[in-house]
């Protein structure tokens, strides 16, 4: 590829992650921005790239600079994307892409008539296992696809005194376990499978309706309260779901169910599926991300390793390392970015995007919707229906 430059905004977890994968795809980090000036300069030693910049229009001035990623609270995705895009620089933005639908569908015309690539970073896609996964069912190799099951557990928040912004509606949104964690899970179904969700039926759970606030501010997966006494907190009432159930239905008809929670203690990072399919049924955990289950009837059931030798092209040309040598979450980004990029390096915009696209990102948003509309009606819901549109 050509030499491209790009800026990471936000300096939390995810923008060190976002600066590690695109040094490793060969892209230049031009800047790091944080939420005030003192982070971004700190951001940036750490990371070692010159503080040339301290705001995101100081960014979008530079016409050096190609490309920029949004890694910031989520309130702050949909004008910062207004902002990339009428600047005409090429975004890719972490999920949710906007805090409701109406933004989120303005985003997608926004893109469109800006012309440049603009893409969401669902990364969990970009296991390559999770690659084959779909070229098997797209392949038909598993048969039509009955059913599908799965969860993504964490146990980050699994303490009333574990705090951090997203537990806050108006900072995060209604919906948090879902939105967050759950959002992956729905994207990466879709993809793998082919069929989008088209209604839903929920039921979530406040573990806490009472979390410690810590005064002066939180870190997300910082361990600090296990690291000494601790620290001053205000009882803080709180309104998103800590865990819950989601039944669904996909568009050719198959049932699925996703159970999602914050709150499972032991459980790092955990994303599982099962796809059944009249043939075969394939089931893969993220915490053994190298290890793809197959399922069958009358024969033996397989265990397929992660190899690029083993594996359908499209899951080999994204495993960078021969069979034996693990790949794992850094690698995703990495590979996204790959794609990314290279996208662009062809120039056709028009093509079919190679990764999740600013309309996927708002199906997810409908879904989010749905979702909380389900929980509150008690009952089935259709995504993207009549009456669905509550922030998300």
């Amino acid at each position: 590829m050509r030499p491209f430059r790009a800026a990471v905004i936000g300096t939390g977890f995810i923008g060190p992650v976002h600066v590690e994968g695109l040094r490793r795809a060969g892209v230049q980090v031009a800047a790091l921005i944080g939420s005030t000036p003192e982070k971004t300069r700190t951001a940036c030693q750490r990371s070692g790239i010159a503080p040339d910049h301290e705001s995101l229009q100081s960014v979008l001035d530079d016409p050096t600079i190609h490309a920029v990623h949004l890694t910031t609270p989520n309130q702050l995705h949909y004008p910062q994307v207004q902002a990339v895009l009428r600047s005409g620089k090429h975004v890719l933005c972490e999920k949710p892409l906007a805090v409701d639908s109406r933004q989120s569908a303005h985003l997608v015309e926004l893109a469109q008539v800006a012309g440049v690539a603009a893409g969401v970073a669902y990364n969990i896609r970009f296991y390559p296992l999770c690659h084959e996964a779909r070229a098997r069912v797209h392949q038909g190799l598993i048969g039509q696809v009955f059913h599908v099951t799965g969860s993504y557990v964490q146990d980050w928040l699994l303490k009333a005194s574990d705090f951090n912004w997203r537990v806050l509606a108006e900072e995060g949104g209604a919906l948090r376990a879902v939105a967050d964690i759950g959002t992956h899970w729905l994207d990466l179904v879709q993809f793998i499978t082919g069929q989008k969700i088209v209604s839903v039926c929920a039921d979530l759970q406040t573990v806490h309706p009472q979390r410690h606030r810590p005064v002066g501010g939180s870190q997300t997966f910082s361990g600090a309260a296990a690291a000494g006494a601790p620290a001053p907190s205000q009882p803080t009432a709180i309104q998103t779901e800590d865990a819950g159930a989601v039944l669904l239905q996909l568009a050719n008809g198959a049932r699925g169910v996703l159970w999602v929670s914050q709150t499972t203690a032991g459980r790092k990072n955990c994303l599982r599926f099962e796809i059944a399919g009249a043939e075969q049924t394939l089931a893969w955990n993220s915490e053994s991300p190298n290890e793809l289950w197959i399922g069958n009837r009358d024969t033996a059931n397989q265990s397929l390793i992660r190899d690029p030798s083993l594996l359908q092209d499209s899951a080999a040309q994204i495993a960078a390392y021969p069979g034996g040598h693990n790949e794992g979450f850094p690698d995703t980004f990495k590979q996204l970015f790959c794609q990314f990029y290279q996208y662009i390096e062809v120039g056709d915009l028009s093509a079919a995007a190679p990764f999740p696209t600013f309309a996927e990102g708002h199906q997810e948003i409908l879904l989010c919707e749905a979702i909380l509309q389900s929980h509150h009606q008690r009952g089935w819901v259709t995504v993207g229906g009549k009456g669905v549109g509550r922030r998300a």
